[in-house]
C-alpha cells in the first residue's frame, strides 16, 4: 500500500506485518502487535531474530532529514514509536522513543549483520522529537524534547554510499513484548 504525507517529498510503502497506518490532521498513526520488532541478537544465540514489525517507508533523494514528533501509547517493555532507516536486510538502523524497560528513553539500534543497543536519555511523559539526518553516507540522529533544542545521539554509517544513497526511510512500531501504538 503507498501512501501519501503531504510533509514529505517523497511516498511511503508499507513493510511487514500490517501496522494499521492511518493519517489525518498532520498525525500519523500506526500500531504493533506482541512480539513485533526488529533486532538480530549481537550475542550470536541461536535464537530466531525479530525481524518483522510494521515499517512505513520511502526513498528520499540526496541529502535529508527526517523530522517528527513521536507519541507512544507505552503498554509493555520495549514498546517503541521509531525512525527508522534500511538499507539492506541485516543493514538498518533505528532512532526510538521506547519503554526501556519501565522509562521513556531515547535509543537507537544500529544493524550491521547483528543489531547493538544503546540508551541515550530518559524523557518524561510519553512524547519526544526524533530526526534522521542523511549527508552524503554518513546517517546522524538527534532527539528534542521541545522540537527546538537538540541533542546530538548518533553517526553512523550503513555500508558504502551507493548503498547509504539507496536509502528507504520512514517509521517503525515495535512490541517486542506487549501491543503498541503510536
Amino acid at each position: 500500500m503507498d501512501v501519501e504525507l503531504p510533509e514529505l517529498p517523497f511516498s511511503l510503502r508499507t513493510y511487514g506485518p500490517d501496522g494499521n497506518w492511518s493519517y489525518e490532521g498532520g498525525v500519523l498513526t500506526g500500531w504493533a502487535g506482541p512480539r513485533q520488532d526488529r533486532f538480530v541478537p549481537p550475542t550470536g544465540e541461536a535464537l530466531d531474530p525479530a525481524a518483522d514489525a510494521p515499517r512505513l517507508l520511502g526513498a528520499p533523494e540526496g541529502d535529508f532529514q527526517l523530522i517528527a514528533r513521536v507519541t507512544v501509547g507505552f503498554g509493555a517493555s520495549f514498546d517503541a514509536g521509531v525512525l527508522y532507516v534500511h538499507v539492506g536486510d541485516r543493514a538498518w538502523a533505528k532512532l526510538c522513543l521506547e519503554y526501556s524497560p519501565d522509562v521513556p528513553t531515547v535509543c537507537t539500534v544500529v544493524t550491521r549483520g547483528h543489531s547493538d543497543d544503546a540508551n541515550s536519555f530518559t524523557v518524561e511523559g510519553s512524547s519526544v522529537w526524533l530526526r534522521i539526518s542523511r549527508t552524503g553516507r554518513a546517517f546522524a540522529f538527534h532527539a528534542s524534547r521541545d522540537g527546538r533544542h537538540w541533542t546530538f545521539v548518533r553517526l553512523f554509517t550503513l555500508g558504502e554510499e551507493k548503498e547509504s544513497g539507496a536509502a528507504l526511510v520512514g517509521f517503525m512500531t515495535q512490541s517486542p513484548l506487549g501491543r503498541a501504538a503510536w
